[in-house]
């Protein structure tokens, strides 16, 4: 969702991005057994999905972020930091929550992002 008509800026929400892969079907979790190749890919897509509207991860404001096991938080820092520093962006403000179980079994990780850019 982007929201435009404040000024010269744009707000883009991103909810639920994880590793269902974009052009299979519903439900489709790309590598179901690997936290590091579900945790790439998420941060591939979010980088994608910003771009295609003018963005990039340096226009992240805020992310919150769910792993479905505690055993992956290191995993998932590492994997996280490679892609901003891939960018050449700065860490937003974050909120990383462990839950129970996300929307497809499969997935270990789901992240939302709040971006603004310049129109």
């Amino acid at each position: 969702m982007t929201v435009t008509g404040f000024g010269n800026g744009k707000l883009i929400y991103l909810g639920g991005i994880g590793a269902e892969d974009e052009h299979g079907k519903a439900g489709a979790i790309r590598s179901p057994r690997n936290f590091d190749g579900q945790c790439k890919y998420t941060f591939e897509k979010i980088g994608r999905v910003l771009g295609y509207n003018g963005a990039s991860l340096s226009d992240i404001t805020k992310m919150t972020s769910y792993l479905t096991s505690a055993r992956n938080i290191g995993a998932y820092i590492a994997c996280r930091n490679k892609a901003f520093k891939a960018a050449d962006a700065k860490l937003p403000a974050e909120t990383l929550l462990v839950i129970n179980r996300l929307a497809w079994p499969p997935m270990m990780l789901e992240v939302d992002v709040d971006a603004i850019t310049a129109k």
